[in-house]
C-alpha cells in the first residue's frame, strides 16, 4: 500500500531556501501523479506544484513560478520540491500527495489526490 513520507521542512529566514522530499516504500512513485500542496493557518489547502507520471509534465501555481521547482529522482523513489526565495506568505503545512489516476488537465486538482502524507511545517520568518 502506498505510504508517503515527507521531510525537509523547518524554519527559514525570508529569502532562504528549503528542499522538501516525498518518499514512498513498496510502490514505484514514478507511476503516480504527485503533488505538493500547502495550508496556511486559517486558509484552505491549496495546490503548489505537481508532476505527472513518467511524462515529465509539471505544473506550478503562479505564486511560486520562478521560485519553486518540482522534480523526481526515480533512483531514490522520491519527489522533491526545491523552494528558493522563500517569503513569509509561504508559511504553512506542506503535504505531498499521490493521485490514483492521471488526467493531464487535472494534474493539480486537489480532489484527484487520495493518498496524503502527514504534512510538515514550513515557517518563513526573521
Amino acid at each position: 500500500q502506498l505510504q508517503l513520507v515527507e521531510s525537509g521542512g523547518g524554519l527559514v529566514q525570508p529569502g532562504g531556501s528549503l528542499t522538501l522530499s516525498c518518499a514512498a516504500t513498496g510502490v514505484v512513485l514514478d507511476y503516480y501523479p504527485i503533488g505538493w500542496f500547502r495550508q496556511a493557518p486559517g486558509k484552505e489547502r491549496e495546490w503548489v506544484s505537481c508532476i505527472g507520471p513518467q511524462d515529465g509534465k509539471t505544473v506550478e501555481a503562479d505564486f511560486v513560478k520562478g521560485r519553486f521547482t518540482i522534480s523526481r529522482d526515480n533512483d531514490k523513489n522520491a519527489v522533491y520540491l526545491q523552494m528558493n526565495d522563500l517569503r513569509p506568505e509561504d508559511t504553512g503545512v506542506y503535504y505531498c500527495a499521490a493521485a490514483g489516476q492521471y488526467i493531464a488537465q487535472r494534474l493539480c486538482n486537489l480532489y484527484e489526490y487520495d493518498k496524503w502524507g502527514a504534512g510538515m511545517r514550513v515557517a518563513v520568518s526573521s
